[in-house]
């Protein structure tokens, strides 16, 4: 078997990597490193990058078959707050609820149009320790 870092980046195409960056720092993403028409973010503690690139334009915010992606709360009473940061930013909440009792949830899309979710897990058996 390889020897990963398990998945750790996602390329998506936006119109404008500024903007794209400066909303998904509302999900605790940094700004890494920025290049000609891309920029990479990270989620502090972890492997974690987006990278955003302009690209062809008809392509921003279609999902080729992804459904969305998303941003696991460390807290469950952050949902609302996640919730006001992505219309702060200029992204629209979709929906919000409850998985079940304990795991609320904000689905949104980005002002390319991407759909994420932002949740609380409870922990689950493979989770790491808590910091």
């Amino acid at each position: 078997m390889i020897r990963t870092h398990g998945l750790t980046h996602i390329s998506l195409a936006v119109k404008d990597v500024h903007r794209a960056a400066r909303f998904i720092t509302t999900c605790s993403a940094v700004e890494v490193y920025r290049g000609d028409g891309f920029v990479q973010v990270q989620t502090p503690g972890a492997r974690d990058v987006l990278v955003f690139e302009e690209r062809d334009p008809r392509t921003a915010g279609t999902s080729g078959g992804i459904a969305h992606f998303g941003f696991r709360l460390r807290d469950a009473g952050d949902v609302d707050a996640a919730a006001r940061a992505v219309r702060e930013a200029g992204g629209t909440v979709t929906s919000q609820g409850e998985f079940c009792p304990g795991e609320p949830y904000v689905f949104a899309t980005d002002p390319d149009g991407y759909a994420i979710e932002i949740w609380f897990e409870l922990p689950t058996p493979i989770d790491p320790p808590a910091d």
